[in-house]
């Protein structure tokens, strides 16, 4: 017989896998983004081409962390508000059941 902490690990590993793609989601995304700003700084901007590689590197993994911090937070508000949505139907159900299994079913749709 399965225990809730089963339950309960089982939707934390699912969290995670969805924090994780959201996190890898949201690197591509900003990390595009960033490129595409470094691409025009260093067509425009003499300060720019004048930064070292290695901060050059820094500026664009800012970008890329920042963009999969916020991608994986919003992924994982979303699926707990999905989880939320899912335990109340399964309560509602449960309730109703109940109901139905003491008072006997509706025979007005006869």
């Amino acid at each position: 017989m399965p225990s809730i902490n089963d339950a309960k690990h089982e939707e934390a590993v699912d969290a995670s896998w969805e924090a994780s793609r959201g996190a890898v989601s949201g690197a591509l995304k900003w990390g595009l983004g960033t490129a595409i700003l470094g691409g025009i700084g260093y067509a425009v901007s003499p300060v720019y081409r004048g930064l070292t590689i290695q901060f050059k590197v820094y500026i664009q993994m800012s970008g890329m962390v920042l963009g999969s911090m916020i991608e994986a937070d919003s992924r994982l508000r979303a699926y707990e508000a999905r989880m939320r949505v899912q335990r109340r139907l399964q309560r509602d159900r449960a309730y109703w059941e109940r109901f139905e299994k003491e008072y006997g079913k509706d025979d007005d749709d006869e």
